[in-house]
């Protein structure tokens, strides 16, 4: 095995181990910060004295965190001034080499798609077995390989 491809399975055990410790999180409805900030029965004056910002300027921040429009740095800060600590990752909806995999899947039918519109055209239609295992045999490759093309859309 490569370097290169230690590197990868490193980068993907990572985030496949975000995906299984907070893949099944989600962000409660009132939001982080007002949810942690209640938790704690922690008033927003009290917060806002704590970062040094008006009381709108937390109130403000809180309904940005659920319009997504929160920077990382106030979240950061909100975060610290309750004696806690700010993390944010990206999740996939599923592991990593099963998005992979349905990528590799997805081009391999175009690709055999586009051949055996061609084999039509020339007789030589293959049955749908054939074509299915065609489709897996590529996938595989495509996977093992890992094109730099794989995640373009042409």
């Amino acid at each position: 095995m490569g370097i290169s491809r230690i590197v990868a399975k490193q980068y993907r055990d990572k985030v496949n181990q975000a995906y299984h410790q907070l893949g099944a999180l989600s962000l409660p409805p009132e939001g982080w910060l007002r949810t942690l900030r209640h938790a704690l029965g922690m008033s927003g004056p009290q917060l806002a004295k704590r970062l040094g910002v008006t009381k709108a300027r937390v109130s403000k921040a809180e309904k940005d965190e659920l319009t997504g429009s929160v920077t990382l740095k106030t979240m950061q800060s909100m975060a610290e001034a309750m004696n806690c600590r700010f993390v944010y990752a990206v999740i996939p909806s599923e592991e990593i080499e099963d998005l992979i995999k349905r990528r590799a899947l997805q081009k391999a039918r175009e690709q055999v798609k586009s051949a055996s519109t061609h084999m039509a055209l020339e007789a030589q239609t293959l049955s749908d077995e054939q074509l299915s295992f065609e489709i897996e045999r590529l996938a595989t490759e495509i996977v093992e390989k890992m094109p730099s093309n794989l995640w373009s859309d042409e």
